[in-house]
């Protein structure tokens, strides 16, 4: 189980109110509540292995010198590339990653990557089936049935995820579960400010991904004169071509993270007992600390 941990922890903040606090009146709510996600989906799923991946980087260098569109609107800072994150989430993350690692949960981050790196790559490598959480849909594009890859998306809550795989990509939008990437390239995303090609929406980046395979072959449609393409289409395709020769890299997941050595086997017990102790008073993190306790030690 790979968890895209920015994606919940970011629910976790906007779900549960800022008065759940420690003893010292600091928010908690993202690491009870990102703890009781945790809790629930080994309990329901009992992975074998569980890795929270992390963003070492929120909008790497080469997608942006590809596409400087790219998240450009969640930037907080242009000089320092910081993103916009309520302070009160800032400041728990650090207990978050300090929470997981005397618990002993695998947690990786990969400078110049994003999380969405580190579990395309780590999905890739797995040698079983792989359950990937997610709300964003981008990861979509790992959905894969012959190597039992699918994705816990958490759009509608943990509570309510709905399991995707390729059938689902498939009733879903009209596509192969494999053409994801090419579809989403076409199609846009405003919220990673990926623009898509003007006045092409889901329905007919559905149909040019099934006539065409892919965003190479559909290129080079728009430029023979030949092809069958409408002149309208072609001609939003041709004035769409810087975008299109670089967007596809940029939507990509990377399959190729050098990753660090890690232990992602699902812990029996906590891996730092005094330090958890510790950590679950100092933040008041009772309740949620038991819950995935009680989740690992089902799972002996």
């Amino acid at each position: 189980m790979l968890l895209d941990t920015a994606s919940l922890y970011f629910r976790a903040f906007f779900g549960i109110p800022e008065k759940i606090t420690a003893p010292d009146g600091t928010p908690v709510n993202a690491v009870r509540g990102l703890l009781d996600f945790i809790g629930r989906l080994v309990a329901d799923y009992r992975p074998d292995q569980l890795v929270a991946c992390l963003d070492a980087d929120w909008r790497p260098a080469f997608r942006v010198e590809l596409l400087p569109s790219y998240k450009a609107h969640r930037l907080a800072d242009a000089a320092t590339g910081a993103e916009t994150i309520p302070p009160a989430l800032e400041a728990q993350v650090p207990v978050i990653i300090e929470v997981l690692d005397a618990l002993g949960i695998a947690n990786v981050g990969v400078a110049g990557f994003e999380a969405d790196d580190v579990i395309g790559t780590l999905a890739v490598a797995a040698d079983g089936p792989v359950d990937v959480v997610t709300g964003d849909r981008d990861l979509f594009q790992l959905v894969n049935d012959e190597r039992a890859v699918r994705i816990l998306y958490t759009a509608r809550g943990v509570g309510k995820h709905e399991v995707i795989d390729e059938s689902v990509v498939t009733a879903k939008y009209g596509i192969p579960g494999s053409a994801y990437a090419d579809f989403a390239t076409l199609r846009g995303d405003p919220s990673d400010g990926l623009p898509g090609v003007a006045g092409v929406g889901d329905k007919t980046a559905a149909t040019l991904v099934n006539r065409f395979g892919d965003i190479k072959n559909l290129v080079a449609a728009a430029h023979d004169p030949a092809s069958d393409l409408s002149p309208t289409v072609r001609r939003k395709l041709l004035d769409a071509g810087d975008y299109l020769s670089v967007a596809g890299d940029v939507v990509a997941v990377r399959l190729d993270v050098p990753l660090p050595e890690m232990d992602a086997r699902l812990p029996s017990a906590p891996a730092d007992p005094g330090r958890l102790e510790s950590l679950t008073e100092r933040w008041g993190l009772g309740g949620s600390v038991s819950r995935v306790l009680t989740a690992l030690d089902a799972g002996r």
